[in-house]
């Protein structure tokens, strides 16, 4: 499959007589006999799934044309040839300006991760004196220990693998439990700096006990890790224990600083044109004079002042039409319909032949833009008809149209971003559905747009607030998305790619989206939920398959659930709210995470599982439903729920006090539904309270004076 672009650079130095190389051909030359020894190459391959841009440097200097195009540099044990087989590429030695140059590179934002070796001092080379800027020292030594190795060889030191840190700086030890150092020095650091992270130790039983192994340090903008052997992460030993996974902590999270500055560049001649600009204000001043149903009042306000506003508008979307060549039907249909409008009256809108044009499924390139001008109603907002103008951008990677093609066919499905909007976009809606058009009849419905943009930046400040407050052990990669625009991006077009294919997939009811039926509101909950497990489950699946990018979307999917949904809107039939609610209750109750100490820990290693277990259940649930009457349905599906959160005292719902005659039409009975039916937890309650500040978005636009006034 086609991977999404790397998002960051890793530069491995082989230009320092390094003992190691990820230029497979270079290990051949090295070790012929058994490459593996010098190799570096399986390391690399696992950056790369991780989109990462893994290169080598062979012919330049540690100085500003390298490390400008570099986020992390590597350097992988330098050494004179006479003590090991090197890449025969310059000196050990780094020059004075090399090191002086790799310090500024760190303490503006780059990342460094250093391997060094066991008598470090006999290699002729200075790297003591490069990780000596950052506060770390390498004791000239050879680790030997008789109580805690691998494979009956003392010097092959079982390491004492400490505690991750908490929140978004990212856990490094996340996934890892083991890790052997073969020959290993040690290091020295102090401990007591607020910058300095010891993660691993030799044990008590060490010929030098309780000595750190492998360090973090935070140094200006930028981190540094150094190791004390090289050997844990070369092609013979790096699927061994946890080196995989340490391996990839660290190198992500030495080059989380860079993904957080690495925005995505959305230009649009479009959006900085007069005539847009004319467009989006003239329909900002004629939304003010509408009605709830989108018509205007003539009593209220003067015909000639409406009229100038709409005749504005379909000028401009006369002149912006030549940027826009694949919407010359829709466009002009706008224009008709607008005209048709006026002409009618001013009476509530009718862009039936609009709507029917107006077809960017059939049009999903990669950065392709469309304009967007209808009278609609915003999801989770207001339902009062409003003129809305907007200029999207259409993100359709091939890594997104191929999974499209051959594994989640989703014809309607239109990932978009707002590249500028009329003020009823300036909320928290996230979509762009025919459903929210008026129309005279019934819409067409030919597309979804989902706003992937709005979601990611949603998820990165709830999501970051959450895991802060939390104490959450956060995964450097799961940190990095948490911080990156283009990661946390793509990670929600493969979520709604697979949630929106879900609808229509599975042992489910007639009408999959059960929204035209009116039915107690866990029952939507699920369905909803339903879906995101179909995605988390999906994404595991590409995982396995080395498209390590998915790991991504589960991320997102988790913390969107456990941390935004259940404390986001009213407690009145919260749906959304209540999927959340039961996820987090289910992987609590099955120990895939924990609250203790005041800090939320997630068990990583069985949390996926887990959530695999839960979308079983509520799958058993679906297919067991087409025995049993509406009524039936609605009952197993509540009792489900009431497993794992409990539904609120005096619901009529519940098992011990639901007693409802099994008529064909139950409906009446939701009547008895408790508007809050199943409560938030204390955990909940005091989460939203605490979450307050970043569940608000700020608006973006100032509503123009006359807004204010109406």
């Amino acid at each position: 499959m086609t991977a999404p672009s790397p998002v960051s650079t890793i530069t491995f130095d082989e230009r320092h007589s390094q003992a190691w190389t990820i230029r497979p051909e270079a290990a051949a030359q090295m070790q012929p006999s058994h490459p593996g020894d010098a190799s570096y190459a399986k390391a690399a391959d696992v950056l790369r799934t991780r989109r990462m841009d893994v290169v080598a440097n062979v012919d330049l200097p540690l100085a500003d044309e390298l490390l400008r195009t570099t986020d992390v540099l590597v350097i992988a044990h330098p050494s004179e040839p006479r003590w090991e087989a090197t890449t025969g590429l310059g000196s050990p030695v780094f020059a004075d300006e090399e090191i002086d140059a790799v310090e500024a590179f760190v303490a503006a934002g780059g990342g460094l991760v250093v391997l060094a070796e066991s008598e470090q001092e006999k290699y002729g080379t200075n790297l003591a004196d490069l990780v000596g800027r950052f506060g770390v020292g390498i004791a000239n030594e050879t680790v030997q220990d008789y109580g805690s190795h691998r494979d009956g060889t003392p010097s092959w030191v079982l390491a004492n693998v400490l505690g991750g840190e908490r929140g978004t700086g990212g856990d490094l030890l996340a996934r890892v439990h083991e890790a052997c150092f073969y020959r290993a020095g040690t290091l020295t650091v102090d401990e007591r700096a607020d910058n300095v992270q010891v993660l691993a130790r030799t044990s008590a039983s060490a010929s030098t006990p309780g000595a750190p192994l492998a360090v973090a340090v935070r140094h200006g903008a930028g981190r540094v890790v150094v190791l004390s052997d090289s050997d844990l992460f070369g092609d013979d030993c790096i699927e061994a224990l946890d080196h995989q996974a340490l391996w990839s902590n660290l190198v992500q999270w030495a080059g989380t600083a860079a993904l957080a500055a690495a925005d995505i560049a959305r230009d649009s001649s479009a959006a900085e044109s007069v005539a847009w600009k004319r467009l989006r204000d003239e329909t900002d001043a004629l939304r003010v004079l509408q009605e709830k149903d989108g018509s205007i009042d003539l009593a209220q306000h003067r015909e000639s002042v409406v009229r100038g506003h709409v005749d504005a508008m379909s000028a401009a979307v006369a002149e912006l039409a030549p940027a826009f060549p694949h919407e010359e039907e829709y466009l002009a249909a706008v224009r008709e319909d607008l005209q048709g409008w006026v002409d009618g009256g001013f009476v509530k809108p009718d862009f039936t032949r609009s709507l029917e044009v107006f077809r960017p499924d059939l049009d999903r390139r990669d950065d392709v833009e469309h304009l967007v001008l209808f009278p609609m109603y915003t999801q989770n907002g207001s339902t009062d008809t409003r003129f809305e103008a907007l200029i999207v951008h259409v993100p359709w990677p091939e890594w997104l149209a191929e999974l499209e093609q051959a594994r989640y066919d989703n014809a309607k499905f239109v990932p978009v971003t707002l590249v500028d909007y009329t003020l009823g976009y300036d909320s928290e809606c996230a979509v762009l559905f025919p459903e929210t058009v008026s129309i005279a009849g019934k819409p067409a419905n030919h597309f979804g747009g989902i706003f992937c943009d709005r979601e990611a930046e949603r998820f990165r400040r709830v999501g970051s607030a959450a895991a802060d407050l939390l104490g959450l052990n956060v995964p450097p990669d799961a940190a990095a998305l948490l911080r990156s625009e283009q990661l946390s991006q793509d990670a929600y077009e493969l979520w709604d790619l697979v949630h929106d294919r879900a609808h229509s997939h599975g042992d489910l009811p007639f009408d999959p989206f059960m929204i035209r039926q009116r039915m107690p509101y866990w029952m939507y909950s699920l369905e909803e939920l339903r879906c995101d497990l179909t995605a988390f489950g999906e994404a595991m699946e590409l995982e396995k398959r080395g498209q390590a990018y998915a790991r991504d979307a589960q991320y997102a999917i988790l913390f969107d659930r456990l941390f935004r949904f259940p404390v986001t809107g009213t407690r009145v039939r919260n749906y959304d709210g209540l999927g959340g609610q039961l996820l987090f209750a289910y992987l609590h109750h099955h120990n895939a995470l924990r609250w203790t100490d005041n800090r939320l820990t997630i068990e990583w290693e069985i949390v996926a599982d887990t959530v695999a277990k839960l979308r079983s259940d509520v799958e058993n649930l679906y297919r067991d439903g087409i025995n049993r009457s509406k009524l039936s349905q609605w009952g197993a599906a509540h009792d489900l729920v009431s497993r794992y959160v409990p539904p609120a005292a005096g619901s009529k719902w519940k098992a011990e006090a639901r007693d409802y005659a099994d008529i064909e039409d139950p409906r009446p009975y939701i009547d008895d539904v408790m508007p809050d039916e199943f409560p938030l937890s204390m955990f909940y309650s005091s989460l939203k309270q605490k979450l307050a500040p970043a569940l608000e978005r700020r608006p973006s636009k100032a509503a123009p004076a006359e807004a204010v006034a109406a």
